[in-house]
């Protein structure tokens, strides 16, 4: 790879190796080396600037969670090494809760949860980042309901005029990246089924999902088959029936040794205006940013279908929002 550390095989050993080096074996210090002094770092509930910023917050998390593994399960990866390259970094996370920190005093709670981080690397460094955690599932590991822990941060932060406001439009930040992905037909099929469903086309689910489906979902929530598919994405789509649907991001993959997979990041933006899984319409502006992971195949001759699919999306961010617009 033009322009990287030679001591990594590929894209996929480098982000998979960085990954180790920083959080388990605490080459915290290397985010100097492997993170743009200027990186912009989108997740959910924020938008952060600066490596001094990702230090801080590696940091405090590693001192909440000084146990934390980081095992990646998949690097799904578009570009070149000269025109640079965006990963998308599927994590499963174990922690043990030992320090108090943003998610309240120590509790000694194990947890299980994953990440998925969208990251534009060149020249041996990231200098673009968009990440989603699945806060459902820590902050429920940790006894709460995502719209509780939300109004508790409100306080926690002060209040609503000084709390941290969630990603949206409005405090996005344009960064280096401008890349869309590839034109890969795994990444393209993933980006119709999704804008079929989010166009409330939910017969893409019988006739693209394998009948037995394996889903990830937020919560870490594990289903299968067509009717979990159905009762995830309708209830998501319900709460935001005039919500403006985008895929900001596609990417398909054919591997060695790999089933044929894709990586579409996306969002939602408009009003809380519907019912569905997040309580009674508020009518809310709100702003939603997902990632999906797939998997496709056939087990014999049938054409191949979506056999796993994994989402993130933080409700914990989502509630925020709603919260912060009725009070």
């Amino acid at each position: 790879m033009k322009g990287f550390d030679p001591r990594f095989a590929d894209f996929p050993d480098y982000i998979i190796g960085i990954t180790r080096e920083i959080w388990e074996d605490r080459g915290i210090a290397t985010l100097h080396e492997y993170y743009a002094e200027d990186i912009v770092v989108r997740s959910p509930a924020s938008v952060v600037i600066g490596n001094r910023g990702v230090i801080a917050a590696t940091m405090a998390t590693l001192a909440e969670f000084p146990d934390r593994q980081l095992l990646g399960e998949d690097v799904i990866w578009s570009g070149t090494p000269e025109e640079g390259m965006l990963s998308s970094h599927r994590i499963l996370s174990t922690a043990t809760h030992a320090g108090d920190g943003v998610y309240g005093p120590a509790t000694g709670t194990r947890l299980t949860y994953r990440i998925i981080g969208d990251c534009h690397a060149i020249n041996n460094q990231i200098d673009d980042e968009w990440l989603i955690r699945d806060q459902t599932a820590i902050v429920r590991q940790l006894g709460w309901e995502p719209r509780d822990y939300a109004r508790d941060l409100i306080a926690r932060e002060g209040g609503p005029d000084s709390c941290v406001p969630p990603l949206s439009p409005a405090t996005d930040v344009e960064g280096p990246y401008s890349g869309h992905g590839n034109d890969n037909e795994w990444g393209g099929r993933l980006g119709d089924i999704l804008t079929r469903m989010m166009n409330a086309d939910m017969t893409a689910i019988p006739r693209e999902y394998d009948r037995a489906v394996q889903l990830e979902h937020p919560g870490l929530v594990t289903g299968h088959g067509h009717g979990d598919a159905d009762r995830f994405w309708m209830g998501l789509r319900a709460a935001f029936p005039s919500a403006e649907f985008r895929i900001h991001h596609q990417i398909g993959r054919d591997d060695p040794m790999m089933p044929p997979r894709a990586a579409v990041r996306w969002s939602l933006t408009g009003k809380h205006d519907g019912w569905g899984a997040y309580g009674t319409p508020t009518d809310a502006d709100v702003h939603v940013m997902g990632i999906t992971h797939a998997e496709f195949g056939t087990p014999g001759k049938t054409p191949p279908r979506l056999r796993r699919e994994w989402t993130l999306l933080d409700e914990t961010a989502i509630w925020k929002q709603i919260l912060l617009s009725t009070g």
